[in-house]
């Protein structure tokens, strides 16, 4: 029997946290859950590729664009089911047990979010995020589970350079349901923009989407 899960990880100059997301799936890989690794890259200039080669994942690569790296990756997947994360997001352990219990079914799952720093700003983030996530808006740094007769019937990841997992989460409605397992995500970027500020962007970010604002003109925004 083969193993259920193809593992898509899109990245961009993503060494720095690679190594520890690829860590955190040798549970799966232990548990008999993962087929194949699949890393979707938009051009690194620094170690990201020699790093997943060595890790024996297969690279696929093309223009810089999360939602066009996502549907080239999730295009190559031969498994049942997509597990898709960020490079600096990793599964907090224990996660299989949950996993495997979902596989039951076939609506796609969300991971529950924490920071991996923060204090209480972070929490106050994480919390957000997850109670936005009950209501239908999981984000794509919480990783996704999803089987693949779902996500080829919705049409899969639209080509766009921001809010692809808003899009996709969309197009889930109905079909989607928390996980009793974390995703630990890098608080990085909130570190260096302020969590405030960061968090406000990106909440007036996804408005003005759900708003009718396209992708290309958010990520020129968002860019600057």
């Amino acid at each position: 029997m083969r193993a259920p899960i193809s593992v898509v990880i899109p990245t961009l100059n993503a060494e720095a946290g690679l190594s520890n997301c690829l860590t955190a799936l040798m549970e799966g890989l232990d548990a008999g859950l993962i087929r194949e690794l699949i890393v979707t890259d938009g051009g690194s200039q620094d170690a990201t590729l020699a790093l997943a080669e060595a890790w024996g994942a297969q690279v696929v690569e093309g223009a810089a664009s999360r939602g066009g790296q996502l549907r080239r990756g999730c295009a190559k997947a031969q498994a049942d089911w997509l597990l898709v994360l960020h490079a600096d997001t990793q599964l907090a352990p224990g996660w299989t047990k949950p996993v495997i219990a979902h596989l039951e079914g076939q609506q796609a799952g969300w991971f529950k979010l924490r920071f991996d720093h923060g204090g209480f700003p972070a929490r106050f983030v994480a919390g957000w995020a997850n109670t936005r996530s009950r209501l239908g808006l999981p984000y794509g740094d919480q990783g996704m589970l999803i089987p693949q007769t779902l996500y080829r019937s919705i049409g899969g990841y639209p080509d766009q350079p921001l809010m692809e997992d808003v899009a996709l989460a969309l197009l889930l409605k109905g079909k989607l349901t928390g996980l009793d397992a974390t995703a630990v995500t890098s608080a990085d970027r909130y570190r260096r923009s302020g969590w405030i500020k960061r968090g406000a962007r990106n909440l007036w970010t996804l408005t003005r989407y759900l708003a009718g604002a396209t992708p290309a003109k958010l990520a020129a925004d968002y860019s600057k």
